[in-house]
């Protein structure tokens, strides 16, 4: 009998074990199945150059060459000639006759201010002045009779001398008043905005309704006719710079360069950067606005750079490669490269001089798919 209960434990055992290896042995069936392991292959297609074939196009040496050496300075498009209008007086706008970007010529009504009670006040100041006149008319009358009179001895000297204070008081008074009108008229000339030159607005800063207050300021015009970059330059560069002299001017935001003459250097340096203000003004691409970002090319001593030509370099991604030849192979090696000259880019890295690229057939550029 205990026999036959540890054949039975056995023959258990054994059947748990197979059905362990038969959960494997599917397990493992599915993941290759899965994996593609029972589909057939594909056919390879045309294999990729690899980095051991014979070059194929023309092969070119990475030669140095001497280039003057140039530091950019950044700094900013201004215009030579700016100006803010502002107010004069506190008032309210009543009308604004300009928009952002308006071409504008000397004389043209920019903004109009409430006048009302400038008015009001010239008014009264013109009636104040006829009253004056009319009463030295009358002072005028009375000198000259008491004039008469003195001759015959009708009055006495005394009063004929309070004819002519009077006279004289209200010849002040009239003066007076007529100064009022000119300055009531002056002022009231303020209520109206004027541009002081041809420009364009760069911004207005006020709208119908709005109140100002004298100094305040209502638009901004600039001459688009006249632009200069100013840029900061450091104390080691600028000591290279003269008034007069010509320099590169180039602006980012046009993709244009342009040769301008230095008109001003600051003789000043700013505490915080050690640099100097120099400003470069002359004939400017158009498209050129105020506040847009440039750089003026300072040239310093001639320098050596390794170059290849602009049609070696590959773009793969974020890297750049270059097939370089190596006896009767070709091996793809990454480089580092720097600025362009014409046709020519500088290698920073990854060449040397002497060593030979192979420039491909098909033109510059990385093909699609193209693997390092």
């Amino acid at each position: 009998m205990p026999e036959t209960k540890r054949l039975a434990k056995l023959i258990h055992g054994f059947g748990r074990l197979a059905v362990a290896l038969s959960f494997i042995v599917g397990t493992t069936v599915l993941l290759l199945w899965l994996a593609g392991k029972f589909s057939p292959k594909v056919a390879d297609g045309p294999r990729e150059k690899t980095a051991n074939e014979s070059p194929r196009g023309s092969v070119v040496a990475a030669q140095v060459l001497r280039f003057p050496a140039i530091e950019p300075a950044a700094g900013t498009v201004r215009a030579v000639h700016e100006t803010s209008v502002g107010s004069k007086l506190m008032a309210r706008v009543v009308k604004v006759n300009l928009k952002a970007g308006q071409q504008v010529k000397s004389g043209d009504l920019l903004v109009r201010l409430d006048d009302t009670e400038l008015k009001a006040r010239l008014e009264q100041a013109q009636a104040a002045l006829t009253a004056a006149e009319a009463q030295r008319a009358q002072a005028i009358i009375d000198e000259k009779r008491y004039a008469g009179l003195l001759k015959s001895n009708a009055v006495s000297r005394q009063e004929y001398e309070k004819t002519r204070t009077v006279l004289r008081s209200l010849e002040a008074e009239v003066r007076r008043a007529q100064e009022v009108i000119n300055e009531l008229q002056a002022t009231l000339e303020w209520a109206a905005i004027r541009a002081p030159m041809d420009g364009t607005v760069i911004d207005k800063k006020v709208d119908v309704g709005d109140l100002v207050s004298p100094g305040q300021i209502l638009v901004t015009l600039y001459d688009p006719r006249r632009m200069q970059l100013v840029a900061t330059v450091r104390e080691g560069l600028a000591e290279r710079l003269a008034v007069g002299q010509d320099i590169t001017v180039e602006i980012d935001g046009l993709h244009k360069s342009c040769v301008g003459s230095v008109s001003e250097i600051v003789p000043e340096a700013q505490a915080a950067s050690r640099t100097f203000l120099v400003k470069v003004t002359g004939p400017c691409p158009p498209g050129m606005y105020s506040g847009m970002f440039g750089r003026i090319l300072i040239p310093l001593d001639e320098e050596d750079v390794l170059v290849v030509p602009h049609r070696a370099v590959r773009e793969v991604g974020q890297l750049e490669l270059v097939d370089v030849v190596d006896g009767d192979q070709v091996r793809r090696r990454a480089i580092r490269s720097g600025r362009t000259f014409g046709e020519n880019v500088e290698i920073l890295s990854g060449l040397r001089a002497g060593e030979s690229v192979v420039l491909p057939e098909d033109g510059p550029g990385a093909v699609s798919g193209d693997q390092p």
